[in-house]
């Protein structure tokens, strides 16, 4: 069946194009502009719908899809092409593709892209027409295909998959496989489908993956990709049946998920968002920096304290959950003057008599022992001290010792029994009771003292839902819709509050959470030698204006070692710890030289380019060989941090820089190690001596 072009629409260096049939089903592919539609495009492949919805009691798509894949199902196959409007305004370009089921079903496709912006963001929708309820079973948020257009038959040994694997402290592993491995080559006959699900079920949706995917033609240097913006369970699609290769994903669908929803006469149901690019590029640092980019838009509504990147300190690895007054104060005594702009107060604050600060989360009373003379007396000495003051939460969910783990009505089930973990339960966030026991509870005591920074905890994941709608997965998905929708009163609440998003550190890593948030923590890796590895990974899916990184100092660290320590944190945000009263002069010496310069490359950090170079690391926990990160800003200036691992040491690195510098470094961190780097014909030459060594520089 011949394919004919419908539309196409110029979005900066990316070419939308949006292809039909004679059965009025419409595709969408999306390419880099520099390498033009044409016939090609419409190759040995049938029209694969830019929107997939699945509903229950239709037919599934042929061949042993069933448990594999809903794609391309009677719910597709029905849907003809009805209208396509087209809004511009304030330089935003919306593109809503309709679809309808007559006297059924009708659905949107809408495209948004920002003017200059390297990405679009899409999601759908779907209105019942008819007279009757259905039940949803999947419905995605977007549907590439024609990947790669550029490549003959299905492009054999030509196509990869890029994804990056999570797990607590090793977060953002690069994966790059050859499609074939995953067994995604078409028959001899496209009659089978093959599809790669892979995603996360439950609360924490970078447990596992991050919703992420880029599909890479190496012969023609092209990628496409996404970043799923959810916080609850989601999945991504490889599909393929014949030689068009397609990426589609969204929420978890019923196989995978748990999912369904059902849709009234007159409703409507929208999915999460999703942000997509499209470039003729070498690199896959280049790709997803145009993904990761998109959080710029919200980092441009942060809090007035934000806009600098200032410093963190929490005082987490120096008390380890006993805060009080006294040990704050002698904190605070040192810290002050020493340019950190938040204080922020750990886990622990409402620990009561014998009860452990780790399962009596819930309660959230002040702890009278820690903070004899009111906690309002210690907010008052880190305001006089010229900080603000911030403190931990763990909103969403009750410790086994705390009351109200025993307020079973208000807190979520499953087959009517309370959700338990080792020793947490959750809350029921849709509970109009819990709202306001929370607005008391947290809000409350964040406006009693005055804080005005937020470490939003949460330490455990529901998996794979809860009860209280048709379905576990609909009812986590509503759970955490409420949480988010928590976020915002809190925002709404105390306009200028700083909120960092901290789930067992980088659990909950993903472009909608993270756009509610000023920063997320990257990781719970706090004192190890891999936190440079981890904090270059995520380079890849987390903005570094946003990823916070913590270099803990303790008494017993060589000069090497605290440098080592400090320089990771140029990787990101900022956040000190630790041994910090009983640091020599010559420690400190080293911690404030680096957050000097750290201060120096802020801009940079806030809007740039990474490219990451070294060593494939087989071992996150046992890091070999040596990484450099470089980090280009909009204003032509850049900076570098190397790390150096165990193994065996090289005598030197070279790396060829990716774009024109001169041959001045502007500053070296740390300072005595001048003599170890230059710049010369177009590369950064760094001399090495040791294992776990560390240098960063500042390039012209």
């Amino acid at each position: 069946m011949a394919l004919q072009l419908l539309k196409q629409y110029q979005l900066g260096d990316m070419t939308a194009i949006y292809m039909t049939d004679e059965k009025k089903k419409v595709g969408f592919a999306l390419l880099p502009a520099d390498m033009p539609y044409d016939d090609s495009v419409l190759k040995n492949q049938k029209i694969d719908s830019l929107v997939q919805v699945k509903i229950s009691g239709d037919i599934y798509n042929e061949a042993y899809g069933m448990g594999n894949s809903m794609r391309n199902s009677e719910s597709v196959r029905r849907m003809e092409f009805k209208e396509q409007k087209v809004e511009e305004k304030d330089g935003v370009l919306i593109i809503k593709t309709v679809l309808a089921a007559e006297g059924r079903y009708e659905t949107v496709h809408s495209l948004t892209w920002k003017k200059d912006m390297p990405y679009v963001r899409m999601r759908c929708s779907v209105r019942n027409t008819g007279e009757e309820n259905f039940d949803l079973e999947m419905f995605e948020s977007f549907s590439l295909s024609a990947i790669s257009p550029y490549l003959e038959g299905d492009g054999y040994n030509r196509l990869y998959l890029h994804r990056l694997r999570s797990v607590w402290s090793q977060e953002g592993r690069l994966e790059s496989i050859p499609i074939e491995d995953l067994q995604l080559e078409p028959a001899w006959e496209p009659h089978a489908v093959r599809c790669e699900k892979f995603g996360q079920v439950g609360s924490m949706p970078v447990n596992k993956f991050f919703p992420f995917a880029a599909i890479e033609d190496k012969a023609n240097h092209v990628f496409w990709g996404a970043q799923i913006a959810h916080n609850a369970s989601w999945q991504m699609e490889i599909y393929r049946k014949d030689d068009g290769l397609c990426v589609s994903g969204g929420l978890a669908d019923r196989d995978f998920g748990h999912w369904m929803k059902t849709v009234e006469p007159r409703e409507m149901f929208e999915t999460p968002e999703v942000i997509v690019s499209a470039a003729h590029t070498e690199s896959l640092d280049v790709f997803t920096g145009r993904l990761v980019k998109a959080a710029e838009e919200g980092l441009i509504n942060v809090p007035e304290a934000e806009k600098e990147l200032p410093i963190i300190f929490n005082e987490y690895c120096t008390t380890w959950g006993e805060p009080s007054h006294e040990n704050i104060c002698r904190i605070l005594d040192v810290i002050k003057n020493k340019g950190f702009q938040y204080f922020v107060i750990d886990c622990g604050w409402y620990r009561q008599e014998g009860v452990p600060w780790d399962i009596s989360m819930g309660d959230y009373e002040v702890s009278d022992v820690l903070f004899s003379e009111g906690l309002e007396t210690t907010v008052q000495r880190i305001k006089d001290a010229g900080m603000i003051p911030g403190i931990w939460f763990e909103i969403e969910t009750v410790g086994k010792a705390a009351r109200a783990y025993g307020m079973t009505e208000h807190l979520l089930k499953k087959d009517g029994k309370v959700i338990t973990s080792y020793f947490r339960r959750f809350w029921n966030m849709c509970d109009p009771w819990v709202e306001n026991y929370l607005t008391e509870k947290v809000i409350g005591t964040m406006k009693k003292y005055g804080f005005g920074y937020m470490k939003i905890d949460y330490n455990e994941t529901i998996g794979i839902g809860c009860d209280g709608a048709e379905s576990l997965g609909e009812g986590l998905r509503r759970n955490m819709e409420a949480a988010a929708a928590f976020y915002e009163k809190i925002k709404r609440e105390i306009p200028a509050v700083v909120l960092e998003n901290c789930a067992s550190g980088g659990h909950r890593l993903e472009p909608g959470l993270m756009s509610q948030m000023s920063m997320g923590s990257f990781s719970d890796a706090h004192e190890c030698l891999e936190i440079p590895v981890i904090a270059a990974n995520l380079h890849k899916a987390v903005h570094p204006a946003q990823s916070q990184i913590w270099a803990v100092v303790r008494q017993k660290d060589s000069l090497k070692r605290i440098a080592y320590s400090v320089a990771a944190t140029f990787l990101g945000r900022m956040c000190i710890s630790g041994d910090v009263t009983e640091l020599s002069g010559e420690q400190w010496d080293m911690v404030e030289e680096g957050m000097k310069f750290y201060k120096e490359i802020s801009p940079i950090i806030r809007s740039g380019q990474s490219y990451r170079f070294g060593t494939k690391m087989k071992s996150v926990r046992h890091p070999e060989g040596w990484q450099v990160l470089i980090r280009i800003g909009e204003n032509g200036e850049g900076y570098a941090v190397m790390h150096v691992f165990g193994g065996e040491v090289p005598e030197s690195v070279e790396v060829e820089l990716p774009v024109s510098f001169l041959e001045k470094i502007r500053s070296v961190y740390p300072k005595n190690a001048e003599k170890k780097v230059c710049v010369c014909d177009g590369r950064l030459k760094f001399r090495t001596e040791e294992e776990f060594e560390a240098l960063a520089v500042k390039l012209a």
